[in-house]
């Protein structure tokens, strides 16, 4: 499929579906810039942060600008597409500080300036202002979505737990099995909307049944399914990965508009309207927005 038939789902699997993109934007919201404050900080060879530093300014997630002439030097700002990831990976830290307590404790802690507090992102509906969860937003594919449409061609490479600094590179080993593996994020989805059976995830989806199966044994081992009578279930563990899925879809649909019409949509039950998201603040129910929210 050529890649300009993806639509923005498919494009933001290509784009964040590989743990160095995460993982390189995770340090730049963190306060990164510099080619040597990356390679300090993550278990990535010189080659591979050089190849990924260059297609995300060509994906415009960053921008390059030169800051030394002699020797010239450079470093890499996070531009305004880049910038609103930063909903996906707070999503992505709520979910690794309940659900993997081994590494919460390596969680940057959240501050709201608005009122000064702590606090927990809560998944909420912009409409009405009321929280959700996955039984509130019922999805179907809209006029560019399918699946066939919505995966990438390119498989991501998988990276090894074993390297350089892993153990000080603050890595976030369960979400990044999810969200940077095209197929296990394709496999989440589709379990939200009801699929179960082997077969039906084969079909739906495409997958090679090698990397299908590696990919349900996986999520089954990381507690996000669970099997019965040959069925694979989400967990409770699993239901929560809700938002961190709802977030990354927002960002694409807003990054990569198709003229055709959303590739996904969402309506929230309770209203009937159609379902956008806000991250809210759980002390003060204030709108979260990336400039209000301190990270250290």
């Amino acid at each position: 499929m050529p890649p300009g038939e993806l639509n923005a789902v498919g494009r933001m699997l290509g784009t964040l579906g590989d743990e160095w993109t995460l993982l390189i934007l995770q340090q730049a919201t963190l306060g990164a810039s510099r080619y040597a404050e990356f390679a300090a900080r993550l278990p990535i060879s010189h080659a591979v942060l050089t190849s990924r530093l260059a297609a995300m300014v060509d994906g415009e997630l960053l921008c390059k600008r030169a800051y030394q002439d002699n020797p010239p030097r450079a470093e890499y700002l996070l531009t305004a597409r880049g910038r609103g990831v930063w909903p996906v990976l707070m999503s992505i830290w709520e979910w690794e500080r309940h659900w993997v307590p081994a590494h919460a404790g390596r969680l940057p802690a959240m501050h709201h300036a608005t009122c000064s507090s702590p606090f927990a992102p809560v998944l909420s509906c912009r409409g009405c202002a009321a929280p959700v969860s996955e039984k509130d937003v019922v999805a179907r594919w809209g006029p560019s979505g399918s699946w066939a449409r919505s995966m990438p061609v390119q498989s991501t490479r998988r990276r090894s737990a074993s390297g350089r600094g892993v153990a000080a590179a603050g890595l976030f080993p369960e979400t990044m099995s999810i969200l940077g593996n095209r197929w296990a994020f394709a496999l989440l989805v589709s379990a939200f909307v009801g699929t179960s059976r082997f077969g039906d995830f084969a079909t739906q989806l495409g997958a090679p049944p090698g990397s299908l199966a590696d990919r349900l044994q996986m999520l089954t081992a990381n507690g996000v399914l669970a099997t019965h009578d040959g069925r694979y279930q989400l967990t409770e563990k699993g239901r929560a990965t809700f938002g961190v899925l709802i977030t990354a879809l927002q960002w694409a649909q807003h990054t990569y508009p198709d003229d055709k019409g959303p590739a996904v949509e969402l309506t929230h039950t309770g209203c009937g309207a159609a379902f956008e998201a806000d991250l809210t603040c759980d002390q003060c129910t204030g709108v979260l927005r990336g400039s209000e929210v301190v990270v250290r």
